[in-house]
């Protein structure tokens, strides 16, 4: 039976997704702070392999490249082609391009453009042999990718990360690892607008499990002060980001501060989606396709321009218990399906 693993290997996050029997069987996601160094990824790709099992052909991407533990993006894409190499081996293993499709490790070589943070474009091209048009939005721990499908094909001005931010395409907020202080100023708290710390002292994942929004096992990640991931210490971390103790106010209080965080977030996906359907026009009966951690922030954009919106997880065939990690590991288990 053909099996088919897809890996998406990211530089907080190792995400990989089992092909088999014609659908996706398991998906696991494990935390792997590269900044802690390379161990990290050593470490996660055995925790994987683990769960998963070995595969007759792996397929991989990666945003990993990104981390400041490579000096540039070319160095740091050859370091994690070599220990997916190292890892998977003898595996068949293939490297996604984009629009070239998937190359061995030692074409990667000659394209590690193409190969650096193309995880987005993967999923797009999936989503792409569903739809004729539709706008792809994948929110995860950290970033937001924005990616309009025309004509069957993914549709997007830019593909480096660079050119992605200039057009609205990837905007760096996420619902585990944003600090608050990113974009904003001023919040409102207790009919004041006071000013935001600019110290790391919460992250967006702390905003959403006050909301009680936070999907379980979406947040693997330590939390900004070391401490633990109950309701009193995210209020006491939001309390700490405006200069307040949690016993300053009602919890009434902070609650609506973290409201006000959280739409402020999503307007800044708003944003970005408008200058991106001010670029690519699509129909209105075009849906938007849900992914990541975060799509329960994606429903409520869809709502806010008026699509449809359908869920990743239905494009794919998988294990019923899979089908929130399908979509949560949306670029690994896409790999694993193009790879087929």
């Amino acid at each position: 039976m053909q099996s088919i693993i897809g890996w998406d290997i990211g530089g907080a996050h190792l995400k990989a997704a089992r092909f088999e029997g014609g659908r996706i069987v398991k998906v696991v996601q494990i935390a792997s702070p590269l900044w802690l160094g390379l161990d990290q990824l050593h470490r996660a790709f055995d925790e994987a392999k683990a769960a998963l099992g070995p595969a007759s052909r792996n397929a991989a991407t990666m945003t990993a490249e990104l981390c400041d533990a490579f000096a540039d993006r070319t160095e740091g894409v050859l370091n994690v082609v070599r220990i997916a190499s190292r890892e998977l081996a003898p595996s068949n293993l293939l490297f996604y391009s984009g629009n070239s499709g998937f190359i061995d490790a030692e074409a990667v070589t000659t394209k590690t453009r193409a190969v650096a943070s193309a995880n987005w474009h993967a999923s797009g091209a999936l989503v792409a042999r569903h739809f004729p048009e539709a706008l792809f939005v994948d929110m995860g721990s950290t970033t937001t990718d924005i990616v309009p499908i025309k004509s069957g094909a993914v549709a997007t001005r830019g593909y480096t990360d660079a050119e992605r931010m200039a057009h609205g395409e990837l905007v760096y907020a996420g619902v585990v690892r944003s600090m608050l202080v990113a974009g904003l100023r001023l919040v409102p708290f207790e009919g004041r607008w006071v000013p935001l710390m600019n110290e790391w002292f919460a992250h967006s994942s702390d905003v959403y499990r006050l909301l009680g929004e936070l999907p379980e096992d979406a947040d693997v990640m330590p939390t900004a002060d070391g401490r633990d991931k109950s309701i009193e210490a995210s209020r006491a971390r939001l309390a700490r980001q405006i200069g307040h103790e949690v016993s300053d106010a009602s919890p009434r209080a902070f609650t609506h501060l973290a409201r006000f965080f959280a739409e402020a977030q999503l307007r800044e996906i708003i944003d970005g989606t408008h200058l991106v359907l001010s670029q690519v026009y699509l129909n209105r009966e075009a849906p938007v396709v849900g992914a990541g951690v975060g799509r329960f922030v994606i429903k409520r954009l869809a709502q806010r321009l008026e699509r449809a919106y359908v869920d990743f997880s239905d494009l794919v065939e998988s294990s019923p218990d899979m089908r929130s990690k399908v979509s949560d590991c949306a670029p690994a288990s896409a790999l694993a399906l193009l790879a087929a």
